[in-house]
Formats: structure tokens, sequence, C-alpha cells
């Protein structure tokens, strides 16, 4: 299987561009005028400051405590590097904090501590804590996590919590209640080996015992072999918990007739033989990072009835810590826990592995490629399933309401689930889903200008990126060159450069032309010209015959005239029903403008086609298509005939039969604004809008471009639809991500 690619100086530019770093502070209130900056700072602020001062509780309703957890490390165990010190570890930390305001809307701030000492870490940790929910501490060595982690929790009220500890045992704990489920054993009866006991291995076992696994089955082994009753070497206090009265000596011996294999350890620390030793239905958790213990298909090439995990994204049953961490203090955040327990670890556990035996939905099966269903190769839900942020927190928070753990427990569980589902940032899944199916789609995107740096980077990311083959239309000199001079020298040989003297298919591409345009005015030199020396028009006929799957263009030109160029191969004007649909990202809202690329001034028949196409494309990004023709009038006041095609266009989806909700003519606030909706209880649509139809290009043109430039929206497209090729038009401004998005929903085939 394929794994996502990147240099070196790809991943310098994303943690510098566009500003450095990965995170930044924004206000939640206004900030404008004086009496703002009165009730902000002082005097207004010192009423707050005494109210908590009397009740100190009163700091998770006037404060940002309640929603705020420290990400800290002193960055003596980053990731597999070893110990890079404080300032070292800051990128992961920063990622850290990230990802938990992406998959669980918690806000974090990475904090670097500068000291390898233990009895200072935990001072300084322990003196911020008026300032935090919840504290994730990260990539510190053991065994001086073990004592940090333990006083910590001890001395604070706040949870506190070692995420390469518990939130890999979480993880693993989930995937083995299926696991075993699936094999018909009780997690009281099976022999359970570990390999690896630090940090992670040691959580895993005391997760697992808390959760019924029985001390003498679980025999736990490091570099030196197995831990058992009298061993001396290489021993302390944390492995000799766990150390059983057992002659066995080596992992091998171990290994025979185990139910279970946990590894936390090291490429290759389990053999073919090992694997072949153990019980029937053998589970092997091979968590070794970045390469497993024993990979998928050695394990089931032994043992066609193994179930195998690893941590690796690019086999099925990832062991990813991401699934627990962001909903295991979303939960315990909003029961303002005093600590998340073993009790809160095992529901977030559990909660996952149901999940996992339920119906997949579709928008994950779209994000795979394929059909999930529950089974040896699907015993952990996916990172992309939506419902991760609605059934982990509530199952995590009864746990902590029940073992005594909230200060202030949630009343209305129903109306918690729905409030969760409503904080979450729909871009983000979407976003992740559209990759997602790129990645598996593996299309052959062409990239029509390769004598642009932005085009050649955007395809060596494409490639590199796993989502598939870049094919470059340009002189394999040129490219050569441009690819050196962008520091991507190593990726000359990676893309394959494209153009009419290399081709064997010139001659098919000029008669094609040809029977296209001679009735046009276009005689054989006009074909010759196009086909062997205009870019685009090569990289259309490449398209056109198979040899790729998709189509980029437009960094280089105007739009207006790259809609001329393709239209010499396709079928792509507003005659034959094509559509141009921008899409605006904005504040966790998405919304779909139409037409901005090819109608200049439709009428109502035209404007219900561009609803269709918008409608197929919100149902590709997995939406549920909501449309409103927006004008200066709502439902026919102030009268004009400029707007009574808007009037007209539902008239016309009205006899269509068309299967999606659509509203108008009303102004973009009724349309966007729920409120404003209730004035009309006649109107037709059940929530706000997701897709404007707009009376003409021009209008859409002015209402894109003043969003990126004055709201600082997003913006994807304009996404051409309604042509029976995946072809995708880049504004001339784009950046070489722009660009790359354009070739993921051109891989998706959106629109």
């Amino acid at each position: 299987m394929s794994r996502t690619k990147y240099t070196r100086e790809e991943a310098l530019a994303f943690h510098y561009e566009p500003t450095p770093g990965k995170w930044e502070v924004n206000a939640t209130v206004p900030m404008t005028t004086q009496r703002d900056l009165s009730l902000a700072y002082s005097p207004g602020v010192a009423v707050p400051c005494e109210e908590i001062a009397a009740n100190p509780e009163l700091a998770y309703d006037y404060t940002n405590k309640g929603n705020l957890v420290a990400v800290i490390s002193n960055g003596t165990a980053v990731l597999g590097l070893g110990n890079l010190g404080a300032l070292g570890s800051k990128p992961v930390m920063e990622g850290k904090s990230v990802l938990f305001k992406r998959f669980a809307d918690v806000n974090s701030i990475d904090i670097e501590l500068d000291t390898e000492d233990p009895d200072e870490f935990i001072k300084a940790v322990r003196l911020m804590g008026p300032t935090f929910g919840g504290i994730n501490l990260e990539d510190i060595k053991a065994p001086e996590c073990f004592i940090i982690e333990q006083t910590l929790k001890e001395q604070m009220d706040i949870p506190v919590f070692h995420d390469d500890q518990h939130g890999t045992a979480v993880i693993c704990a989930a995937g083995l209640i299926n696991a075993l489920h699936i094999s018909d054993k009780k997690i009281e009866d099976v022999k359970i080996v570990l390999n690896g006991a630090g940090a992670a291995g040691i959580a895993c076992l005391e997760l697992l015992k808390s959760m019924g696994a029985r001390h003498e089955n679980c025999i736990a082994c490091d570099t030196k072999g197995v831990i058992y009753q009298g061993r001396t070497d290489g021993m302390n206090q944390w492995k000799s918990a766990h150390a059983v009265k057992t002659d066995l000596r080596t992992l091998d011996e171990a290994m025979k007739g185990a139910d279970v294999f946990i590894g936390v350890s090291v490429k290759g620390a389990v053999t073919p033989a090992m694997v072949e030793s153990m019980a029937e239905n053998p589970v092997i958790f091979a968590m070794a990072n970045p390469d497993p213990e024993i990979t998928p298909e050695e394990a089931q090439e032994i043992r066609a009835d193994a179930i195998v995990a690893t941590g690796r994204s690019d086999y099925p049953n990832q062991v990813n810590n991401v699934l627990g961490f962001p909903y295991l203090f979303r939960g315990a955040l909003d029961i303002h826990a005093r600590a998340i327990n073993d009790a809160m670890k095992i529901a977030c556990a559990e909660a996952l592995a149901a999940l996992a035996r339920e119906d997949v939905p579709d928008e994950v099966a779209l994000a795979y490629g394929k059909t999930l269903t529950f089974g040896r190769d699907y015993i952990i839900p996916t990172p992309f399933d939506p419902r991760l942020i609605w059934r982990i927190p509530p199952a995590v928070a009864r746990a902590g309401m029940d073992t005594g753990a909230a200060r202030r427990p949630i009343i209305d569980m129903d109306a918690y689930e729905v409030g969760l589902k409503s904080r979450m940032d729909p871009t983000a899944s979407i976003l992740r889903s559209i990759n997602a199916r790129a990645r598996a789609n593996q299309a052959r995107m062409i990239f029509s200008e390769g004598d642009d740096p932005r085009v050649l980077r955007a395809a060596v990311s494409y490639q590199r990126s796993g989502l598939g083959q870049a094919l470059v239309v340009g002189r394999e000199a040129d490219v050569k060159a441009k690819l050196e001079a962008a520091g991507l020298a190593d990726a000359v040989a990676e893309i394959e450069v494209v153009n009419a003297a290399n081709t064997p298919h010139l001659e098919t591409y000029k008669e094609f032309l040809y029977a296209r345009g001679q009735r046009k005015g276009l005689d054989r030199t006009d074909v010759h010209r196009l086909a062997a020396r205009d870019r685009h028009v090569f990289a259309a006929l490449m398209l056109a015959h198979g040899h790729g799957d998709g189509l980029i263009l437009g960094a280089t030109r105007k739009s207006a005239h790259v809609m001329e160029l393709i239209n010499h191969v396709f079928d792509a004007d507003a005659k034959h029903g094509a559509a141009g649909v921008t899409v605006l990202l904005h504040k966790g809202r998405i919304v779909l403008v139409a037409d901005t690329l090819v109608h200049e001034w439709p009428n109502e028949q035209d404007l219900a086609t561009i609803a269709e196409r918008a409608a197929g494309v919100a149902r590709h990004l997995g939406l549920e298509p909501r449309v409103a023709f927006v004008s200066f009038s709502t439902f026919g006041y102030p009268v004009s005939e400029r707007a009574e095609k808007m009037h007209l266009a539902p008239d016309v989806l009205d006899a269509r039969g068309v299967s999606f909700e659509y509203e108008g003519e009303m102004t973009a606030d009724v349309a966007l604004n729920t409120r404003a909706q209730e004035a009309y209880p006649f109107q037709r649509l059940t929530g706000p809008a997701n897709i404007l139809v707009v009376p003409a290009r021009h209008s859409a043109s002015i209402s894109v471009k003043m969003m990126q430039e004055l709201a600082g929206a997003t913006v994807i497209g304009p996404i051409l639809t309604g042509v029976d090729k995946s072809i995708q038009i880049c504004s001339s401004n784009s950046t070489a991500n722009d660009i790359l998005n354009m070739a993921v929903l051109a891989a998706c085939k959106v629109g």
C-alpha cells in the first residue's frame, strides 16, 4: 500500500506559510469600541474577578477555563525521535493542540518546559492549574512520565492525562473488545503477551486488567525478555507490578498458545514462527511506529484466522490516539471533571467498540471508497466517522458522573448530544472525506500548465500525497529546471512529463479535433496549432481519449479564455448545461454559489439547471442540498423585471420534480438566516440554504470575491460541472495548495 511522501522542504513550508506555526488566538467578544474595551478589561473585568474570588467554580462560567487544555512536554521522548529538548518538541505540541480543536472543539495551548527534573516539571504544571480545565502530558520519557503523571493527579483538581500511555491503551482496549467478540473469547480467559514495557505498554496492561484480564494471564516482555517474579536486571517499580510467576523467559516462549499479542516495541520483533505458535483466532496488535512488529500481510499469510491491528493509516484497524484523547477531554471538560479515571477510559473504549459494530455512515464509506462493515478488517472506528463527537463524550461524561468525578453533572443528556453535533465544523470532515476518496480513486491527474512553478509544486504534492499519478504537460528540460529551482530536484524522476513531441497519440488527437471543428471554421492548420502547441487543448484531448482521469488548468490564463479552449474538445458551455459552482468555507459553514463560470445572464430554465448542477456538487461533498434563488427582492417584493426569473425558477424545478429543497426568490439574509426565514412561515426550506443560485455571473463573482477578501472565507472553485469528464479550472491567483485542492476535487469527480 502507498504511504504519503513529502520532502523536508514541503514539511518546513507547511509550518512556515502563511504564518509561522499552526495556530493563533482570536477574540470571542467584540473589541471595537471604547465600551467593549472597558468591559473586556478595566474597569468592567473587575466584576467577574470578584465573583470568581468569592466562588472559584464560577471560573467555568466567566472564563475559558472550562474549554481549555494545556498540551505540556519537556521533549524527552518526541515521537520516535528521542530527546529533542523542550524547544524541539514545540511543533509536535502545536500539532496536538490543533487536533484537540479540529476533532472535538477543545481550545488548547502548547507549553514546553525546559527541564528534565521531574520535581521542577511537576511544580511548574501544578502552579499553572488555575488556568486550565485539563492537562495533556505528551512525549515525556519513562520512567519519569509515571512519576510526573501520578504526582500531578494527586496534587491537582483537574484531569491530568498522559496520552502516550492512556490514549494508546484506550484505543487498544476498544479494538480488543471487538476482536474478542469476533473470536468468541472472554477477556478474563485469554492469554495476553505484551512486548514493550514502556509507558504505553504498561498503560495498556493496566487498563486491560481493570477491564477483567487476569494478572497471571498477562505476560509482559521487554528487551531483556519476560518480566517474571524474581527478575532484577532492568527492572523498576512499574515493571515489577506486572511481573508474574512463570518459567517463561523469552518472547518466543511466551507467544506459544497466546490469544493476544500487544506490541509497542520495534519493527520485526514478531516472527512468522511466533504467529504460527499462537492460539486459534489470534489477535495481533502490532503498534510499533512507523513500522509494525509484523505486517498484516506477513501475519495473515501464516494465519488466515488472525485479526491484526497496527498504528498505520494505510492498513485496516489503525490504533489511532485521535479517536480517544479529544473526546475523553471533551466529556471530562463538559462535566468540569476533577480527573479522567479508569471508568471514563473504559467507557470511551466501550463506546468506540460499540460504534464499530454499527452500520457505517455513507460519508465514511465514501471517504474510504469502499463499504466498511464490522469484521476482522474493521474492529475500530475511523477518524472520519462523524458520529464520534456526539457518541464518545456522552459516554465519558456519564462514567464521570457515576464515579463522582463531575463537579457539574449534565442534566439533559439528549440536549448535550444535540449540542455536540452542532459545535463541530462540518468543513473539516468534508475536506477529510474528499481527500480520502481521492486517495482511494488513485486518479491519473493531468496538470496542463507545466511551465508554472505553482502547478509543478501542486503536481508533486498530488503524487507524493499518495493521491495518484501526476501527468504534467510541458517540455522536459523546462519542467526539470523549474523543479530544481523550487528545491524539488528529486521529483524530476517521479512525475511523468507529456507533450505533443513525445506522445504516440498526436495524429489521433488531431483527427478527433478536426471532426469536431471542421464545420466551426477550423482547418487542418488550425487543428495542428491547437493540438500540438496549446497545452490546454492538448491536455483536454488527453482527457477525452482516456489518457488521464482528470484535468487541472487555468492557473496561467483567465477562466473565460480557458473555457473557450476546452470547448474545442468538450461541450462545456451553457447550451449543454455546464455550470460553475464555487464553494465558500467560512466559520464552520459551507455555502455553494452558482453560476460563477459559464452563464452570463441565465433565464429561469438555465437557473433551474444551475440549481440541479449545484445540488449534485453538494451531494458529492456530503451535503443535503438546500437551494435558494437569491435576489434583492423576497417573494415578489419589491416588484422588478430583473427579479422575475428568480421568482419563476422554482416553478421550473416544480415541473421537473427534483429531489432536493429549493425556494425563492429571496434576499441573501433570508436564505442564510433561520430567524429571518421565520417571517415567511410558508417558505419551504428546513434550514439555512447551502446553495445560492444568483441572477448572473457578475453578481456571483462579486459575492465570492467580497467574501474572500473582506470576510477571509476559503474559496474552492469554481467547480466545473455538467461535463462528462472531470475538469477543474483554477483561478490565476491560485497558490500551489489551491491547485492541489482542485486536483483532489477532480480526482473525486466532484461535479
